[in-house]
């Protein structure tokens, strides 16, 4: 059982008035580097990207890190991806501030944690 952290990107990028707005991309890569050097207690770190943000990562593995690309909204690629991973009997986390995603992926039997949270441990 391994524990693993899906990470709803654009939720956590949008958490910073820091101009990703101008620059998805760049944003997504950012948040990516983050992921791949900083400490968190997960195992497999899954970071969910949709819309232009899939310009600055490619989709796939980088040791612990796995990239997303979200084939339609980020939502549904996010709660797919934790309904998986719970299904594999792994412990999940989901980083969201969105209500309504929280909700959805709690029903498939993952936490929640906020994007604050995240980039405090980072």
């Amino acid at each position: 059982m391994s524990r693993v952290m899906v990470v709803d990107a654009a939720n956590v990028v949008g958490t910073r008035p820091d101009g990703w707005w101008k620059d998805r991309a760049g944003a997504a890569r950012r948040l990516h580097e983050a992921l791949a050097v900083g400490e968190t207690s997960a195992d497999v770190v899954v970071l969910v990207l949709e819309g232009a943000a899939k310009a600055g990562v490619p989709a796939g593995r980088d040791a612990h890190l796995v990239t997303v690309h979200a084939p339609r909204d980020g939502d549904s690629a996010i709660t797919a991806e934790a309904s998986k991973a719970v299904a594999r009997g792994d412990t999940v986390t989901v980083i969201t501030a969105d209500r309504l995603l929280q909700a959805a992926v709690q029903a498939v039997g993952a936490a929640t944690m906020s994007p604050s949270w995240l980039l405090d441990q980072l």
